[in-house]
This record gives C-alpha cells, sequence and structure tokens, in this order.
C-alpha cells in the first residue's frame, strides 16, 4: 500500500503493568502507532517518555518494530509512563500515575509535513503541557482529525474533551464513553447523529463490547457489526486501539465503510486473544494483510 503522506499521532506512550508481574507497552496511540506500523503506514509517532531504563525498552522496541523514533522526547526528569492494571473477569481496570513525561510533550524539534490526518486521544489532554502542543499541530496542520476518546477516571474533564470536538472528522467513543459525554434518554443512533450535527464530524463510531460496533456517517446512513460467536478472550486490553488501527487504515486505504468496520472487528476479535494490546509477531499482522489483499482482488 502506498501512501502520500504518514499519519501523525500524538499522545502517550507507557507501560501497561498486569497483577502477574508483566510489563508490556502500551498507551493508545503508541498501540495504534505500532499496528499502522505493521499494516505499512510508516505513522510520525510525536509522545515523550523519561529518561530510565523503561525509557530505553521503548525506543529499543520502536527500532526493532521500524517504528519511527526521532519526533520521540526524553525528558530529564519526568518518567516514563506507566498504569497499573486490575484485570475484572477479563475486563481492565486502570490506574494511571500522575505527572509522567508524556503529560510535558512539547513541540517537535524538526517540522513536520502535513500529515495524511492526525491522531490523538483524550489522556494526554490531562496536562496543560501536552493539551498546548496538541492545539498547536492541530492550528498547525490542516488535516482530517481522528479523535479516540479514552476517558480514564479521574484523568478527564467533560469540557476539555468537548472543545476539541469542533474541527474533528471522526470521532470513536465506547458506548459507556458516549453515556458519560453525552448523557441523555435518546438512542445511541439519535445521540450520534447530534454528534454529526453539532459538530460538523464525517462519521461517528461507538464499540459496544461483545454487541460488536456501529458507525454513524454524516449521510445519517446507520452500519452495525457483530463480533463472531465464541471467540476466546484472554484480556481485552487494547481492543479499541485495534479497532480504531483499522478504522484509520480502512479510511486512508480507501476502502468502504462497510468492508473497515469488518475488518475493524475482526482485528480487534483477534487482538482481544492474545495477552496485551500489541504483539511482536509479525505474522500475526501477516495474517490480515494477505486475507484482506485477496479478498480485495477477488
Amino acid at each position: 500500500m502506498d501512501y502520500i503522506r504518514s499519519p501523525l499521532i500524538f499522545g502517550e506512550v507507557l507501560f501497561d503493568c498486569f497483577p502477574d508481574g508483566r510489563e508490556t507497552l502500551g498507551g493508545a496511540p503508541f498501540n495504534v502507532a505500532w499496528n499502522l506500523t505493521a499494516f505499512s503506514m510508516e505513522p510520525v509517532f510525536v509522545s515523550r517518555i523519561g529518561n530510565d531504563d523503561l525509557g530505553q525498552r521503548i525506543v529499543s522496541e520502536m527500532n526493532f518494530w521500524n517504528m519511527d523514533s526521532r519526533y520521540l522526547q526524553i525528558d530529564p526528569e519526568k518518567p516514563t509512563g506507566r498504569v497499573q492494571i486490575q484485570l475484572n473477569e477479563g475486563e481492565p481496570l486502570f490506574s494511571i500515575l500522575p505527572d509522567q513525561a508524556y503529560d510535558h510533550i512539547g513541540l517537535p524539534a524538526k517540522k513536520l509535513n502535513t500529515p495524511a490526518f492526525l491522531y490523538h486521544g483524550s489522556l494526554a489532554l490531562r496536562n496543560d503541557v501536552s493539551r498546548g502542543s496538541l492545539m498547536h499541530l492541530k492550528r498547525e496542520h490542516q488535516c482530517p482529525v481522528f479523535i479516540d476518546v479514552n476517558l480514564r477516571p479521574p484523568w478527564w474533564k467533560l469540557e476539555l474533551v468537548h472543545d476539541f470536538l469542533p474541527g474533528a472528522t471522526w470521532l470513536k467513543l465506547n458506548e459507556d464513553e458516549l453515556d458519560q459525554l453525552f448523557p441523555g434518554s435518546a438512542s445511541i443512533e439519535d445521540r450520534c447523529r447530534s454528534l454529526i450535527e453539532t459538530f460538523k464530524l464525517q462519521a461517528v463510531f461507538v464499540t459496544l463490547g461483545k454487541k460488536g460496533a456501529l458507525a454513524y456517517s454524516s449521510d445519517n446512513s446507520i452500519l452495525r457489526v457483530a463480533p463472531q460467536e465464541n471467540i476466546a478472550v484472554k484480556d481485552t486490553v487494547g481492543a479499541g486501539d485495534a479497532f480504531s488501527s483499522i478504522l484509520l487504515l480502512g479510511l486512508m486505504s480507501g476502502w468502504s465503510l462497510n468492508v473497515t468496520l469488518k475488518r475493524a472487528q475482526e482485528f480487534a476479535s483477534a487482538v482481544v486473544g492474545q495477552r496485551g494490546a500489541i504483539t511482536k509477531d509479525k505474522e500475526f499482522y501477516l495474517t490480515f494483510k494477505n486475507k484482506w489483499k485477496k479478498d480485495d482482488i477477488s
């Protein structure tokens, strides 16, 4: 697949720390950048790590995965991000530490070319420094914007998330996040339509857990997708990020929205069958690349 411009991914990279002692790379923006790299999109990842052992591990893993690390900043004082995760029947409960290196993302030292799109989540909005850098990048680069909501109590404020919606192109969130940000008795579909009308979005994507997902487009069309039955679930960490990765891949590759939604669900369903949000198993990604290429040809 050929891309005229690289996507810009902005936000946190951190380590998910599990009860059994495992420490795995994570952070929604990093997971998306990792997945997009596996699918040959060559993203530019803008984040910040500490000058510590965990930070060195991140650089090493990015180099192994052939990710562009030129825009990965090193903070001389703040630590590399860490999140404590507890699993409750496979569902993750997050305990996010305050004042981490990714809270202090500055402007890139090197000027960026105009990206194909800008992706960001909501966690990095909790700090003035990272939030200000993101606002600057959005003003500087007039490109499509994909907002991937990740509400992690107590690190979000309703007004801050709402402030970033004007100018967005696509919005993705789960059903609980929709209820928290846009409560009311109206149906999911009616609230999606209201979001599109209010913020001039092209599409809203809502993940519904075991029920699958839906996409509501600016032409008022609604698409739904459900996962296959009896999916083996090890943990759901990173499932939403996997879903977002394929949404972006499809949007930039010119797939129909129906195909994009089905493939996003298919990929997310495979991710929950492994431990952690990402994998270094290149065959895992190659299986999907070959299958989808074959489907496109046929």
